[in-house]
């Protein structure tokens, strides 16, 4: 599933092509994704100038001169930039068309989301209980800190919480833990000020790096200039259970926590 850096990444390579363009029309081929497609979405935003695109965690959103779009990739869904006169593929479900070019949603599992909404009723729905931005002023050490008092959840399981911080994802929560020197089943209650500084800017490192090198390549995401992104042969541990530590050269453990597979070092990571 596309994390924070895979759709920053595509933030980043579709906004020079779609801002200030008009919106001419809008193709829906299939709009039964995980929120079926507006039925009005063209009458909605066609002729209106697109100002901006931003990311809140893991939703684009395109400003508009009136209302907006919000996207979400889903599990295998990507944006591509491409002429508005090249036939769609067979997972092209719909065109956000503009002028001789066109920003084409692809969703092989349909999981994903497109639709429209009006900024001046207030922030979508999809964004109620999303958590603290990684990347921004207020997520550092003091603000972990305070926000994991008390708690008893892993703090793999706390990284990955977006009701707490938007855009982790599985692969940056353990890259992130590693380069901390944390193990991720340690309660997150126990963490120390000190360790919630290292383990905050690791976070913030983690996902810098992965936006520069254009994210991981998951399943068939690709950016928003159809190209894989190549962090995956940065990871640790991720993905490398049984292979030696770049660190210690001691054997990295797989496990599973919250159903999900978790790397680490038991060497360089301790509770």
């Amino acid at each position: 599933m596309p994390e924070l850096p895979e759709v920053e990444t595509t933030r980043r390579g579709i906004a020079p092509h779609v801002s200030d363009q008009i919106v001419t029309a809008v193709a829906v081929r299939e709009a039964r994704l995980r929120i079926p497609v507006p039925g009005d979405i063209a009458a909605r935003v066609v002729g209106q100038r697109i100002a901006t695109v931003r990311r809140r965690g893991k939703y684009l959103q395109l400003d508009l001169e009136r209302d907006a779009l919000l996207i979400h990739l889903g599990m295998s869904g990507s944006l591509r930039i491409e002429p508005a006169a090249t036939p769609p593929g067979r997972h092209d479900h719909v065109d956000i068309v503009m002028g001789t070019q066109t920003l084409r949603y692809r969703d092989p599992r349909r999981f994903g989301l497109v639709t429209w909404f009006a900024p001046q009723d207030g922030p979508p729905a999809q964004y109620r209980n999303l958590g603290i931005e990684p990347l921004e002023g207020a997520f550092d050490g003091r603000w972990l800190h305070l926000a994991t008092r008390t708690l008893r959840t892993p703090i793999k399981l706390f990284l990955m919480d977006t009701h707490r911080i938007v855009g982790v994802g599985n692969i940056y929560a353990s890259e992130s833990l590693f380069r901390a020197r944390i193990h991720p089943a340690t309660p997150a209650g126990k963490l120390g000020p000190a360790r919630c500084e290292r383990l905050a800017a690791a976070v913030r490192e983690t996902l810098e790096e992965a936006i520069r090198a254009g994210g991981s390549t998951l399943r068939d995401f690709v950016g928003g200039d159809g190209r894989a992104g190549y962090f995956q042969h940065s990871h640790a541990v991720y993905g490398r259970a049984d292979a030696p530590c770049p660190v210690c050269g001691g054997p990295v453990r797989r496990s599973v926590m919250g159903q999900r597979a978790t790397y680490h070092c038991p060497a360089c990571q301790r509770r």
